[in-house]
């Protein structure tokens, strides 16, 4: 009886396919390191003042090498600021479609917050250092737009707050908003050292202040 054979085996275009596959997945996994490398690199050095040469010398490859993954540093940059306006926006809206009351809402929100510092360290940073140069080009005009919806969510939110009569009256929405979002970021250059600034602990130490005031009841 002859032996019974798989349809593609033996076939050329199989192994071709094979490899194509394996490639494919190498330099993905080459860009991902490529992007973790920059990325600690702009966190420390900002983004401006780190240049493709820096990144590449990091990675132990030619600056030219650099460019068959990426055709440029700012897109580095916007792989890592889409990825933290994704997530940031999905946990925020999550957060307020969850439909509990405005101060249980903004704890969520505060949450989602400091959870992001340690994963988005590096977009974080860059946003803190070259807020004026991402604003002043347009091929990052996505990030006020990314900032703009997720402050709705926050001021929608303090704002019902207020009329529930759970936030004081006299607060401005947006300006709360940014003084809590600063003081959240400001954070990334130290939380998550020590068990006491871990991202969940944090929250709870802010809202404690924020929500409460640090008079002694």
């Amino acid at each position: 009886m002859a032996r019974v054979t798989t349809a593609n085996s033996g076939r050329p275009g199989t192994a071709r396919r094979r490899r194509g596959r394996g490639d494919a997945a190498l330099a993905s996994r080459r860009r991902e390191h490529l992007v973790r490398l920059a990325a600690g690199l702009f966190a420390e050095k900002g983004f401006q003042a780190t240049t493709v040469r820096d990144i590449a010398k990091e990675a132990g490859i030619l600056s030219g090498s650099l460019y068959h993954h990426f055709d440029s540093k700012e897109s580095i940059v916007d792989e890592l600021l889409t990825a933290y306006f994704a997530e940031t926006t999905a946990a925020s809206r999550a957060a307020v479609e969850a439909g509990e009351d405005a101060r249980a809402t903004l704890t969520a929100l505060v949450h989602a917050a400091f959870a992001s510092l340690e994963p988005h360290r590096a977009a974080i940073t860059v946003l803190q250092n070259d807020w004026n140069h991402l604003r002043s080009t347009a091929r990052f005009a996505y990030v006020a737009r990314s900032e703009a919806e997720i402050e709705a969510l926050w001021v929608d939110t303090i704002r019902r707050g207020q009329r529930d009569g759970l936030f004081r009256a006299d607060l401005d929405p947006g300006l709360t908003h940014r003084m809590i979002r600063d003081a959240v970021r400001a954070a990334v250059r130290w939380a998550g050292r020590d068990e006491r600034t871990d991202a969940a602990r944090l929250a709870e130490h802010h809202l404690g202040i924020v929500l409460d005031g640090v008079r002694a009841r």
